[in-house]
C-alpha cells in the first residue's frame, strides 16, 4: 500500500526538490498535495482528515510558523519536520513529531526518518517518550556553535570574485534564480536557493522578509505601515519591487529589528 504524504514548504524549489527524493527513496510514495502556508494547510487538512498518513513541514511559513496550523487541528498523522532552523526543535516534538531533519537535507536523512515512521507505525512511543528524546536533541544542537557564511563566489564577465555578506543589502529571487544586490547597486547570481541562504546566513543579519526577499538590517532605512495590517521596508538601495511583511509576520519582524 501506497504511504500517503502531504508537504507543507512555501518554497516552490524546495518542495519540488522533496518530493523528488522522496519518491527516489520509495517509489511507493504518494505525495498527495504541496500546501505553502498556514491558511491553506488547516483548510485542506481538515477536510481530508484519514486521506493521509504522514506531514513532512517545513517550520517557518510566509505567512507564520507551522504549529499553529497544529494548534487549530487535531492531527492524528505523524509529522517530520524539515526546516533550516534547530531553534524549534522541542516544540516540534511536542506536536506529533517523529523526527527533524535539518535543511540542506539529503535522501539518507530522509530514508532514516522513514524508516523511523515505518517502525513506528500502529506502535507510537508515549508522548511522554517523544518529549524525553526531543529534549535531549534540542539540548545538544544548542550546545553547537553556529558558523555564518561570510562570502559568495560570484560570477563576473569572464572570471569568479568573492563577494563578502557586508557588501549585500537583501537576496531575492525572481523565476526561481536567486540573485544578491549589493549596497552599491549591483546584482549577482547565487548558486543557493532562498531556504540554504536562510541556514547559511546570520539571522541576527538577515531577516527573510517574505518568499521573494532577505534583507541586511544595514539596508534598511524605514518601514512603513501598508494596508492590512502589513509592512513596507523601505532600504538603500532601493528595491525595484515592494519588501511586504504579512500581517502574521510583523512582531517577529518588530523583535528582530529591536534586537
Amino acid at each position: 500500500m501506497a504511504l500517503r504524504i502531504v508537504l507543507i514548504e512555501d518554497e516552490p524549489a524546495t518542495a519540488r526538490n522533496l518530493k523528488f527524493l522522496l519518491q527516489e527513496t520509495d517509489p511507493a510514495i504518494e505525495v498527495i498535495t504541496m500546501l505553502t502556508g498556514i491558511a491553506d494547510s488547516v483548510e485542506w487538512l481538515g477536510k481530508n482528515t484519514g486521506n493521509y498518513d504522514l506531514i513532512f513541514s517545513d517550520i517557518r511559513l510566509n505567512d507564520g510558523l507551522s504549529f499553529e496550523i497544529f494548534d487549530k487541528l487535531t492531527i492524528e498523522v505523524p509529522v517530520i519536520f524539515v526546516t533550516a532552523y534547530n531553534d524549534y526543535a522541542l516544540q516540534a516534538f511536542k506536536t506529533n513529531g517523529i523526527d527533524y531533519i535539518l535543511k540542506p537535507f539529503d535522501d539518507k536523512e530522509l530514508t532514516q526518518a522513514l524508516a523511523k515512521f515505518k517502525r513506528l507505525a500502529g506502535n507510537p512511543p508515549p508522548a511522554d517518550d517523544s518529549y524525553a528524546r526531543l529534549q535531549k536533541l534540542a539540548e545538544s544542537l544548542k550546545g553547537n556553535t553556529a558558523v555564518y557564511k561570510q562570502s559568495f563566489l560570484v560570477h563576473f564577465r569572464d572570471k569568479m570574485i568573492p563577494l563578502t555578506v557586508k557588501e549585500i543589502a537583501w537576496f531575492y529571487t525572481t523565476n526561481e534564480i536567486v540573485q544578491a544586490q549589493t549596497t552599491d547597486n549591483k546584482n549577482f547570481a547565487i548558486d543557493f536557493t532562498m531556504e540554504q541562504l536562510q541556514n547559511q546566513l546570520d539571522p541576527t543579519l538577515f531577516f527573510r522578509v517574505n518568499r521573494q526577499f532577505i534583507v541586511h538590517r544595514s539596508a534598511i532605512r524605514e518601514v512603513v505601515f501598508y494596508f492590512n495590517g502589513r509592512l513596507l521596508v523601505k532600504t538603500a538601495p532601493e528595491s525595484n519591487e515592494k519588501m511586504l511583511i504579512s500581517k502574521a509576520r510583523v512582531p517577529e519582524f518588530k523583535a528582530w529589528m529591536n534586537t
